[in-house]
Parts: C-alpha cells; structure tokens; sequence
C-alpha cells in the first residue's frame, strides 16, 4: 500500500489518523519529494473511471497559479500525467493505491466503506 502525503495538510493528517485508529500500519510517502510515478498516476486514473480532474489539487495554490483549470481542458492525459509525476503539489492528496483500489482526498465515509467492510 502506498500512501502519499504531506506533513502540512490537515486533511492527510486526519487520514493517517483514520488510519491509525482502524490499525492500518503504513509509512507516508512525502508527496512534495517523491509524487506518485507515471504508472501510480494511471492506476489511480483507472479508479476513478479516467476522470483526470480528480487526480489534480484544485484548490492548491500551484494549480491556480499555473492556470491548470484552463488547461486541462485541453490537455492531452500523457501530458496530465507527465505533469502530476513531476509535481506532487499538483496531485490531490492524501493519495493512497493499492492493487485493488485507490483513493484521493479524505472522506471518512469513503475511507470507511473501503477499510472497515
């Protein structure tokens, strides 16, 4: 299980803290110094029904300096993908991908019907 995250960002620190309090043992990955790998990336993709907004920070200060709203409209997916695998301040976190699913962001209810079934 990978888990990507960032030590400033509340919503990852309620997360781990999710985590922590179900007994899921995992080591974050600093999503600043190592962002999810290109295949990680389309994985995730796959998971989210190739919906490539949800992979993207929008309310990060990064995107909207880059104007990646405008962008991505017509934005191919490899360079989407290059993008995110080069800056991990542009993907949605926390990020956590395992074989059989992954998750962005933190919705407990979503958490919860994923880790307590």
């Amino acid at each position: 299980m990978k888990f990507y995250s960032y030590k400033k960002c509340s919503t990852c620190t309620k997360a781990s803290q999710f985590l922590k309090s179900i007994e899921v043992d995992v080591k974050p990955i600093d999503i600043t110094e190592n962002p999810p790998s290109k295949s990680d990336l389309r994985k995730m993709l796959k998971f989210y029904d190739g919906n490539l907004k949800k992979l993207f920070n929008t309310s990060g200060v990064l995107y909207r300096e880059m104007k990646i709203a405008d962008k991505l409209k017509s934005m191919d997916l490899d360079e989407a993908i290059d993008l995110l695998s080069e800056n991990g301040k542009l993907v949605k976190r926390p990020f956590i991908l395992t074989q059989t699913f992954g998750l962005v962001g933190f919705k407990k209810e979503e958490w919860e019907s994923v880790f307590c079934r």
